[in-house]
């Protein structure tokens, strides 16, 4: 894996509308980990995708009625079996982090890449799914001189009090 204008190699590549421009598209500073899963707790579907690309139908589960209309995306996900899908080129803003702010600097799409993993905060992630992260994680340092292994938190850490993702089934040790 490797990275070509700003797309990971040999990973596929759903275009999600759900960027826009960074301020400054040199500051790529920061790594944001996150987890998704949709409905909560099930895996292996086709709804995340469909959420980052605008495309979720609100009949599919009650819960879809009050996200459906969200506008969000990240540049990664990881899915539970260790495959990568590439949203968002990191050169570009992905919506992933919301209200946030890192060590006094808000606003973190700015200057973040965004990469959710499938699951939950509750249920362990697998060890296809921090392979494929230390991975990403590698690529992104080699491409990207601003980022560094110091800056790589989690959303809760960015967004206290609002999000809990990665959460507590999160092993920071198994990305070191």
């Amino acid at each position: 894996m490797t990275i070509e204008q700003h797309w990971l190699t040999n990973v596929k590549r759903i275009s999600s509308p759900n960027y826009d421009e960074r301020p400054d598209q040199t500051d790529i500073s920061l790594v944001v980990i996150h987890c998704i899963s949709l409905p909560q707790g099930e895996f292996c579907n086709p709804h995340i995708d469909e959420l980052f690309c605008n495309q979720l139908n609100p009949d599919d589960h009650p819960y879809f009625k009050e996200i459906y209309q969200l506008k969000v995306s990240a540049h990664i996900l990881i899915k539970r079996d260790g495959n990568c899908v590439q949203y968002v080129p990191f050169n570009k803003r992905a919506w992933h982090a919301g209200k946030s702010n890192y060590q006094g600097r808000e606003r973190c799409n700015d200057f973040s890449v965004g990469i959710e993993l499938e699951g939950t905060e509750s249920i362990p992630y697998t060890q296809a799914q921090y392979s494929t992260l230390k991975e990403v994680i590698n690529c992104l340092l080699q491409t990207y001189p601003n980022l560094s292994k110091q800056h790589i938190t989690g959303h809760s850490d960015i967004a206290p009090g609002r999000k809990t993702d990665p959460g507590a089934s999160f092993d920071w040790q198994k990305i070191k």
